[in-house]
């Protein structure tokens, strides 16, 4: 497995969320654990995170939220994925999702959805299992 490639993860903050502080640790902590890390910023719409994977040839896009608009902006992250044919991606999501809403959030299709304080390594793990592998 020497000529295995890094693991491509887009760390996104959509809709109108200011606050970046934990999308950077969770890329920062990524980073640290080998994997290529793009991090778009704050204020990105669902377009501009669907054309951001499908340029960056993302294999994991994690989402954070603190906003409370995940139900809404979820799916049409997704969707804009599915149209430009970005479908075998993981989907993770983090910050401020309540516990009643974890159910819908996982059938959207998020697979990993990380709470406040959750500790990094956790992430980390859970990125390396899941991802899908690309030659």
């Amino acid at each position: 497995m020497t000529n295995e490639r890094p693991i491509r993860v887009l760390i996104a903050k959509p809709g109108l969320d200011g606050h970046d502080r934990g999308a950077k640790v969770v890329a920062r902590a990524l980073r640290d654990a080998g994997m290529e890390v793009i991090y778009t910023g704050i204020r990105q719409t669902p377009q501009m995170i669907a054309e951001a994977a499908l340029q960056e040839d993302a294999q994991v896009v994690g989402l954070s939220i603190l906003s409370g608009a995940h139900l809404e902006l979820f799916p049409r992250v997704v969707e804009e994925l599915r149209q430009r044919g970005v479908d075998d991606v993981l989907l993770f999501a983090g910050g401020i999702i309540p516990k009643e809403d974890i159910t819908k959030v996982q059938e959207i299709g998020f697979q990993g959805v990380f709470g406040p304080g959750t500790n990094t390594n956790d992430i980390i793990e859970f990125v390396k299992s899941h991802a899908p592998v690309r030659a």
